[in-house]
């Protein structure tokens, strides 16, 4: 094998490698409900997105320890249920209380 046929195996594999990043990056950046890692102290995040049809979505939004549903259309926005208090997690029921000093 010569120099050309490994040139063009190295910008290849770089290409293919570049595609991969773009496409990873895109869907971060513009699919729904696709969270790669949650940043710590973050009081806003969205729990879950279900897709209705090719217009609605419903989202579940987390604000501190509330939940509020909403409906998103291509042009509306409608509150569903807003209020929805978050219950404690299985992992913190079995962690021991703390002792106030």
């Amino acid at each position: 094998m010569d120099l050309a046929t490994y040139l063009k195996f190295t910008l290849s594999l770089g290409l293919v490698l570049a595609l991969f990043g773009a496409g990873v990056w895109a869907m971060k950046r513009y699919l729904p409900g696709m969270r790669i890692g949650v940043r710590a102290g973050r009081r806003l995040s969205v729990v879950e997105v279900l897709m209705l049809d090719t217009r609605r979505r419903i989202v579940l939004v987390r604000r501190d320890d509330v939940e509020h549903l909403i409906l998103l259309g291509a042009t509306t926005e409608t509150v569903i249920e807003r209020g929805i208090r978050v219950s404690p997690s299985f992992a913190e029921h079995l962690s021991p209380p703390t002792e106030s000093p």
